[in-house]
């Protein structure tokens, strides 16, 4: 193991490594849940908000998630200050400090449901493009000579986030229950203030002119290696602008004062046509990749999976608090649990499913799902007790189950995603594929809270809250429908 972090410190370097974890551990799906279970809890007993009117909050406030490419193209397309990378990561972190500065010390702020949904959606805004970028900067540090080590990279990324996950389920409910709720956001401020030092400490290679200019000139060039006429006049007046700085130096102070100044205007007006013409190609090639009917079909299963499945888990945080009077401190074990599921899904689905063709896995995964349901129906029934099964034993393994078997739907997304991702746009191209998954989340987390109003679900009456899981386990059944969508020969292996 020493050997194995050596290696990658030489590798990478340790302020770089560092970063990477730390991020994922924080930003990701990992740390966070330490101050998300207060912020499910203020929703719940500080705003006395209904289940359907506290699952509209957090969907409104998830849905930077699902506008990750836009971030892509920015970082890509439009360096700060010569760099791509880092200015975004810092702007990242301080969207992603701030709200919690702002809700941890500010009262009125978190008493007020705009005012927190607002904080909460700036927040994510800073964690999705924290998470793209430090994606790209994963995906640029793996290239050439350290490809051996691409692996290594994504594993430790992993863990970290794993790592997040457990310590941050685990503390979270403690702190909750022995901690005020400003407390708690002041404290996971600091980990954005950490990572914000952090940033300080990496060192990003500038993009020069001359990289710039072979840059353009590679973009605008055609199939047989020329250049298109529409960009022909651009590159003239860019080596225009070149030979004019050289022959200033040359011909005395004065002129060269002279050309300079007329240099950088030129130099500005090119950089800004340069801008605009890389991102107006991003988003032209990502669309042209994307209405293939190879990408297009696989990605439409995934996004209607989510959208016809409504999400009732904050109707069920509800029930197994004011019903089940389960303690914070138990609900922080339960997502231990899950993220336990998680890991042993990902084993098994490593070690026995990989071979298997997809559509056998998503149906599976689907079929799964909807039994896992009958667990809930089990409990809401309140059929557990009388068996002599407890109410806390149910939701634990109900928790590392349900994990688990989602885990078997998310990694053929992953790796059919890998798969389907062209040469040249990997990187915004699965950062949308990102986003479509998490925009299908948002509206299947509408779509329960939907549900959860038709059926007059609230804090005080749980009684058709076993009708709406029985819609949930039956829709989870209807994605099988449309399995036509993947592609059939497509297994569970990466290309």
């Amino acid at each position: 193991m020493i050997k194995w972090t050596k290696r990658l410190i030489s590798a990478f370097g340790a302020s770089f490594l560092w970063l990477i974890c730390l991020i994922y551990f924080t930003q990701m799906q990992g740390f966070r849940s330490f101050v998300w279970t207060a912020i499910s809890y203020q929703l719940k007993d500080k705003l006395k908000l209904s289940p359907a009117a506290s699952q509209y909050v957090s969907s409104i406030a998830f849905f930077p998630w699902s506008i990750k490419p836009l971030y892509g193209i920015m970082s890509d397309c439009i360096p700060i200050r010569g760099r791509k990378r880092i200015p975004y990561l810092v702007i990242a972190t301080v969207l992603s400090l701030v709200p919690w500065l702002i809700l941890g010390s500010n009262s009125a702020s978190r008493d007020s449901k705009w005012h927190l949904m607002i904080f909460l959606t700036v927040q994510n805004l800073g964690s999705a493009m924290a998470d793209v970028v430090v994606d790209a900067m994963i995906a640029e540090a793996a290239r050439y000579d350290r490809a051996l080590f691409a692996g290594d990279l994504q594993s430790i990324s992993w863990m970290a986030m794993a790592l997040g996950g457990i310590c941050g389920s685990l503390l979270g409910g403690y702190v909750l229950s022995n901690l005020q709720i400003d407390t708690i956001f002041l404290l996971f401020a600091v980990l954005p203030t950490i990572q914000l030092i952090s940033c300080q400490f990496v060192v990003e290679k500038s993009v020069d002119s001359k990289n710039f200019q072979e840059y353009y000139i590679s973009r605008v060039s055609t199939s047989n290696g020329s250049t298109s006429d529409e960009d022909s006049p651009f590159i003239e007046k860019f080596n225009r602008s070149i030979e004019r700085r050289k022959k200033g130096k040359k011909n005395g102070k004065r002129l060269a004062v002279r050309t300079r100044k007329s240099d950088i205007v030129e130099k500005d007006d090119s950089l800004t046509l340069k801008q605009c013409h890389s991102i107006k190609d991003a988003i032209y090639d990502l669309c042209r990749a994307f209405r293939q009917p190879m990408i297009l079909r696989p990605m439409s299963w995934f996004f209607l999976a989510h959208v016809i499945n409504p999400d009732l888990s904050t109707v069920v945080f509800y029930y197994q608090t004011e019903v089940l009077k389960l303690e914070a401190s138990f609900l922080g074990t339960a997502r231990v649990f899950g993220w336990l599921g998680l890991m042993l899904g990902t084993f098994i689905y490593n070690h026995h499913f990989k071979y298997m063709k997809l559509r056998r896995i998503l149906m599976c995964a689907n079929i799964g799902l909807s039994l896992v349901n009958l667990q809930q129906i089990i409990v809401v029934s309140r059929m557990n007790t009388t068996y002599g099964i407890s109410d806390k034993t149910m939701v634990l393994w109900g928790s590392a189950l349900a994990d688990a078997i989602n885990q078997f739907k998310f990694m053929p997304f992953l790796i059919i995603s890998g798969q389907l991702c062209p040469p040249g746009i990997e990187g915004t191209l699965f950062a949308l594929f990102m986003s479509i998954n998490n925009l299908g989340s948002t509206l299947g987390s509408f779509v329960g809270a939907g549900l959860a109003s038709i059926l007059n679900i609230d804090s005080r009456s749980f009684d058709n809250l076993l009708l709406g899981i029985i819609i949930h386990a039956i829709c989870n059944s209807v994605p099988i429908a449309f399995l036509f969508l993947i592609p059939k020969e497509a297994t569970g292996i990466s290309a």
